[in-house]
């Protein structure tokens, strides 16, 4: 029973992700939290999306916004000079969190004092979210070395790290509502600008360069996210013409 109610799961998660869902968001739900219910160690909740953790393209912004309408909502957040983390909750408790390159620091990350070590969710939850130094932010690559040093040090403090979650892995809302309900579960996000034209992209960059936005994180640019979750999985969908939903800009 328990094997057909996962392949049913991921067959319905196949279709939503390409663009062609088969059934409402409610009804997905409610045949996951089954599935967790009967078999909590089921092969989709452990090999779901959380090793993803790839690098943000860093293209010509023209690109990235061609083919949108130019009143796409987009999403402006400061691209932080940090390392990038996933971390995994179940049933609200955190269980394991890995770096990009796949090194499991789950015991390093719990020290980290503005991670969540229990949320008040059920069955499987999963965030992406940045590492850094909360501290020097004048000093280059300053913030993504103290980072990388603790996660590699067997014995080496904490305080003066902070961590920014982002992403919601296995998420089904849009970025804004992600960011909401990201803060409301206790995790520390990050300023962000919502902007209702594509125009007011170069507006934000200049900002940013001019270090008039984002000032209070090491950045080293600025990253540009389509908001809506069903442009988002267009784009992924069409992944020869449009990889990614969201894009890195630098000076």
């Amino acid at each position: 029973m328990s094997t057909y109610l996962e392949e049913r799961i991921e067959w319905y998660e196949y279709n939503y992700r390409m663009g062609a869902p088969l059934i409402s968001n409610a009804q997905f739900d409610k045949l996951e939290a089954n599935l967790y219910r009967v078999k909590p160690r089921a092969n989709y909740f452990t090999k779901k999306s959380f090793l993803q953790l790839p690098s943000l393209p860093k293209d010509r912004i023209e690109e990235f916004i061609e083919g949108l309408l130019p009143n796409t909502r987009l999403i402006i957040e400061p691209k932080i000079d940090g390392c990038a983390i996933a971390i995994q909750y179940i049933d609200g408790a955190l269980v394991k969190a890995i770096s990009r390159k796949g090194r499991d620091i789950t015991n390093k990350i719990k020290k980290i004092s503005d991670v969540p070590k229990q949320i008040a969710i059920k069955g499987l939850f999963q965030v992406r979210g940045e590492l850094f130094a909360a501290s020097e932010y004048e000093i280059p690559t300053f913030s993504q070395r103290q980072a990388a040093a603790y996660m590699t040090a067997t014995d080496s403090k904490s305080d003066h790290l902070s961590f920014c979650s982002f992403q919601i892995i296995n998420g089904r809302l849009n970025q804004h509502e992600s960011l909401i309900y990201l803060k409301k579960l206790g995790f520390t996000i990050t300023e962000y600008k919502s902007l209702n034209f594509t125009s007011q992209v170069e507006m934000f960059r200049k900002q940013w360069a001019d270090k008039k936005l984002f000032t209070n994180y090491p950045t080293d640019g600025i990253v540009v996210k389509i908001n809506s979750r069903k442009l988002q999985l267009l784009r992924e969908k069409s992944s020869k013409n449009y990889p990614f939903w969201q894009m890195a800009i630098k000076k």
